[in-house]
């Protein structure tokens, strides 16, 4: 390998090394924004998109979401340790119903965040795109129990959103209840325009496809009325899946893709309760192979023993939200 090669490497892990360490100001309950803000940054196949974006707003970019998303990305990116500041991305959603000062639910935020962003960005390839990215195509089967009439419908979802039960859960576990037939019967039963009544049915899905994110949404919150409450119980989770073999059961027959191997770089932490929580995020580096803890304007090297600790339990932080990138790149720590 001749010197300026070996200089290039050097300066690239080095360099990678300062990207990894900026954190994020702060501006009151801004946490939840900042640790989705870490994810995104740590998506290199989003902020590719971003950047090949070229924004045409001149007047309104204290409106644009997608505009002030590319400059904090960017800015988390550049080789500085000074913490970036979100202020304008924070006013910006402010704007859009998304509110200052106020405590978030981090998957609401993140779904409102991609919508505007697909709604504001003016390339519907570039969207399109951009939606892809984390689009899991499935079809609804809704089979009456009276007459075996099966109802299908396609749609996607942007994330899994796992149940969590009351004691200790597996990953495997809730993905493989998610995709288990269920019945509906009493007041759930569906109508049938077969039987012109409400009948009992079975209810379940089945994959077309996989995207190239995966993002799991471990449904941590039970509401009771006007009371939210959180459910600490343990999750444990993998840092690869192989869903070739977890939703062997879960594939429709048009399901063509190979590669079902799927890597964990990112991970959403909520601690506390449901009503007084606070957000932090472990990232893991795909150039130097390391997992980093965020914590606001704090960021430290950590390791995977840490990311577990995050599995669950009675008062302990808790993952609420995982990102898994499709290939079977080695883990870290």
């Amino acid at each position: 390998m001749s010197s300026g090669h070996s200089w290039f490497l050097s300066r690239l892990s080095f360099r990678s090394l300062h990207l990894t360490t900026r954190g994020l100001t702060n501006y009151g309950l801004s946490c939840c924004v900042n640790s989705l803000l870490q994810t995104l940054c740590a998506t290199w196949e989003l902020t590719e998109l971003l950047d090949k974006w070229e924004s045409s707003v001149n007047r309104d970019d204290e409106r644009n979401v997608p505009l002030q998303l590319k400059r904090v990305l960017s800015a988390l990116k550049s080789n500085t340790h000074q913490p970036v500041s979100p202020r304008d991305l924070l006013r910006c959603l402010d704007r859009h119903s998304i509110p200052l000062n106020v405590q978030h639910d981090a998957d609401e935020v993140f779904l409102a965040l991609l919508n505007l962003v697909q709604q504001q960005i003016g390339d519907r390839v570039l969207a399109l795109e951009i939606q892809t990215l984390y689009k899991i195509s499935v079809e609804a089967h809704l089979q009456c129990l009276e007459c075996t009439t099966d109802q299908t419908h396609r749609s996607f979802l942007l994330s899994l959103p796992l149940h969590i039960k009351e004691d200790h859960n597996s990953l495997e576990e809730c993905m493989t209840s998610y995709f288990k037939h269920q019945e509906l019967r009493g007041r759930n039963c569906c109508y049938c325009k077969q039987c012109g009544v409400k009948t009992p049915s079975k209810q379940g899905f089945k994959l077309l496809s996989l995207p190239a994110i995966l993002r799991v949404h471990l449904k941590r919150f039970r509401s009771n009325g006007s009371y939210t409450r959180k459910v600490d119980s343990q999750v444990t989770f993998p840092e690869t899946l192989d869903l070739s073999v977890i939703l062997k059961d879960a594939f429709s027959s048009e399901f063509t893709q190979n590669d079902c191997m799927y890597t964990l770089y990112a991970v959403v932490v909520h601690s506390s309760s449901a009503m007084f929580g606070h957000y932090t995020a472990y990232v893991h580096h795909t150039v130097n192979q390391r997992w980093y803890y965020a914590n606001d304007s704090h960021v430290q090297q950590t390791s995977w023993e840490e990311v577990k600790t995050t599995y669950g339990g009675c008062h302990r932080p808790t993952a609420y939200m995982l990102m898994y990138r499709r290939g079977s790149g080695s883990g870290g720590q």
